[in-house]
């Protein structure tokens, strides 16, 4: 109970007067009062002798809670704010074997996507008592590990991963330790692991499919860097898919891998519009990208979709307010991370949770992609000519 004794002794109701405050209690709230009225005065008797009082002490007052309706619940508990009273965490978990802390590694906070679904979490983890603790990865496994176990060390009662490329290191530590784990953004009904998310190469054959209904067949990709990301390469494969199905291939010169970053997806875009031969169709691996892509393209003075169309993956909440709007897949991001938290709380409390749960993706069509135009001639040419390659000094990140 930190800081209990403090505000024992500075509270007259538990200095001179303590006994006139009790009374005021009544029946079951009396037995609180004064089995902290029982808690040595100064903190400096030692932690030792605190901790078992502590744990006492919570637990007494929980289970007077417990069995006490009405008035007497009532005046419990406002005798338990009246003393400033706040429930020691580390007692807690001496008595339930549980902190009521719940881990989530995330790639990056650099990410929207992944901001709000982190925001969705905890809001849903905050609605059962539980805390959320949030490490990054930078896409790397190894840290990933490591990340883990300083968090297992810490007492995580369950663990949110992003995607499914993990060490065998990590797998084994929540094994050993008997650690709940669930990984988001995926969906693989075929693997032992809890997974919440999209079938990531099916929503990219249906984007690649929407393109090539509407005319398109030359079709490029700027996606995601593909190392250590599992989606990623699921969404690439589904592009692929989507064209061979038609006879067509991705051609390696319109595949581009790019970080998540506007100026990466920009420079992208130069790289592809200053080709002799340049896609009709773009099939960028999230929405960042294709603003990145879109922007660069207008400031070459060309025009979506006229001269490139533009398809998003993840349907942030600018792709909706650009002009053009991005037409994307939209992933019920929010659904995502609140399902993953609703396995572990539903695992840890001993109730039966899906071990795997698909989420629908669908398609948004908006006004960034249309029916392919003319083949890039002298006005398209014109307008780069005149407006050259912009930025040609920025520096990759």
């Amino acid at each position: 109970m930190p800081g209990m004794a403090g505000a024992l002794r500075e509270r007259s109701e538990f200095g001179q007067g303590r006994a006139a405050f009790l009374p005021q209690l009544g029946g079951a709230a009396l037995q609180v009062g004064k089995a902290l009225q029982r808690l040595p005065p100064d903190r400096a008797a030692g932690e030792e002798a605190m901790g078992p009082r502590r744990v006492g002490v919570l637990h007494h007052a929980h289970e007077l809670r417990r069995r006490h309706a009405g008035g007497e619940h009532h005046r419990i508990d406002t005798a338990i704010a009246e003393l400033g009273y706040i429930p020691d965490a580390a007692a807690r978990a001496l008595s339930s074997r549980r902190t009521r802390t719940i881990g989530a590694i995330i790639p990056t906070v650099d990410n929207a996507m992944f901001a709000r679904g982190v925001e969705a979490l905890q809001s849903y983890l905050s609605l059962q008592g539980y805390l959320l603790l949030l490490s990054t990865s930078g896409y790397d496994p190894e840290v990933e590990a490591r990340q883990a176990q300083n968090m297992v060390s810490r007492g995580i009662d369950g663990l949110i991963l992003r995607g499914d490329m993990h060490t065998d290191s990590l797998r084994r530590l929540l094994a050993s330790q008997r650690i709940p784990f669930v990984n988001v953004g995926v969906y693989h009904p075929d693997k032992p692991y809890a997974c919440v998310g999209n079938n990531n190469e099916a929503a990219a054959w249906r984007a690649c499919r929407y393109l090539m209904e509407l005319g398109h067949r030359k079709i490029g990709m700027v996606a995601a860097i593909s190392s250590n990301n599992d989606r990623a390469t699921a969404r690439a494969a589904g592009v692929r898919r989507a064209l061979a199905d038609d006879g067509l291939q991705l051609r390696p010169e319109w595949h581009l891998e790019v970080p998540y970053h506007l100026d990466d997806a920009r420079q992208a875009a130069r790289t592809l519009l200053s080709l002799p031969d340049w896609p009709t169709a773009v099939v960028c691996g999230n929405d960042v990208i294709a603003y990145g892509v879109m922007l660069e393209v207008e400031r070459r003075g060309l025009r979506v979709p006229d001269d490139l169309s533009v398809m998003g993956f993840d349907d942030l909440e600018w792709s909706r307010h650009l002009r053009p709007s991005l037409t994307t897949m939209h992933v019920p991001t929010d659904e995502v991370w609140t399902r993953a938290g609703e396995f572990l709380v539903r695992s840890l409390s001993g109730r039966p949770a899906p071990l795997h749960h698909e989420v629908d993706v669908s398609l948004v069509v908006r006004e960034s992609t249309g029916r392919p135009g003319r083949t890039p001639g002298p006005g398209a040419r014109e307008a780069l000519a005149r407006n050259g390659p912009t930025d040609a000094g920025a520096s990759r990140r």
